[in-house]
């Protein structure tokens, strides 16, 4: 595995859990600093949850390289263990975009989660699993990466709802605004 990259932000002593939010896709440019990990960051931490973002395998200082999403669930899977076991073991939620959301969806099957967002999953892209029922999926309406019939399919099996985001493409530009009202207010992430 070697050493990983993660931040955490941390309220305190107050947290109400601990939110782990995963990037889009490395080998094509993403990282822990995308726009849309940020606005899913900032919304957790704004709800009093402890935020932790990592850079998956070969990304920034995270060392090792890229394993199509099963040495990056099992390294969510070590961080969650490590950061629970250093926070008291608070509530856990899951959030993640594009591939971070197809990860997410991996974690999920060896943890207890009590929450999962997830921003433009890659489905039909990567073997998605199953989601919790009452997980928050937000798809752009014009995304040219993930189809949003694709995304539909995929809920529908798992009978998840989806806020679609009008005229919003994959990668949220423009719309990074009504993102966050949509995390704040449907997701159970509005501050506390």
């Amino acid at each position: 595995m070697g050493e990983l990259e993660v931040v955490l932000s941390d309220p305190g002593p107050q947290r109400r859990g601990l939110a782990l939010v995963a990037h889009p896709h490395p080998l094509y440019g993403g990282t822990m600093d995308n726009k849309v990990v940020h606005t899913l960051a900032r919304s957790f931490h704004g709800a009093g949850l402890a935020v932790a973002r990592m850079n998956f395998r070969g990304v920034g200082a995270s060392q090792g390289v890229h394993d199509d999403g099963r040495g990056e669930t099992d390294d969510w899977v070590h961080v969650a263990d490590a950061l629970r076991e250093r926070l008291g073991d608070p509530p856990l939620t899951l959030g993640g975009f594009s591939f971070g959301g197809f990860v997410q969806t991996r974690v999920a099957q060896r943890l207890q989660v009590e929450r999962m967002v997830l921003v433009a999953p890659a489905v039909g892209r990567f073997e998605v699993e199953a989601a919790p029922l009452g997980t928050l999926v937000i798809h752009g309406e014009d995304d040219d990466v993930v189809p949003l019939s694709d995304v539909m399919a995929w809920a529908r099996k798992h009978s998840l709802p989806v806020t679609v985001l009008p005229a919003a493409g994959h990668f949220f530009h423009g719309k990074l605004r009504e993102l966050a009202w949509i995390l704040d207010h449907s997701c159970g992430c509005a501050p506390g």
